[in-house]
């Protein structure tokens, strides 16, 4: 019966150690390229960082409260909503 050489599965052990090392600065390469791509197209978009819009929602929740103590305790009345590009129809095509 012929023995194994021992040194055999270390030489593998190092292998799959490196190979998962490898797989490891590939992984967090990856994941960089991508946040750096969605940071690129946000900021293209000219999205609003999230610290920005939840600043500006307190703003205007207060100012809400001014204009309701100002009015007397009258709630005020709700924004109209305006029209996006999104929720603009089209006019149906004629054939």
């Amino acid at each position: 019966m012929i023995k194994p050489d021992p040194k055999i599965f270390d030489d593998l052990s190092r292998m799959a150690g490196g190979a998962m090392h490898l797989f490891s600065g590939v992984r967090e390469q990856i994941m960089n390229d991508v946040k750096a791509r969605f940071d690129e197209m946000a900021n293209r978009m000219d999205l609003v960082p999230r610290e920005d819009f939840d600043r500006l929602e307190a703003q205007v929740k207060e100012l809400q409260k001014k204009l309701e103590a100002l009015s007397g305790g009258k709630k005020a009345p709700a924004p109209k909503k305006v029209a996006t590009k999104a929720t603009k129809k089209k006019p149906a095509k004629k054939k």
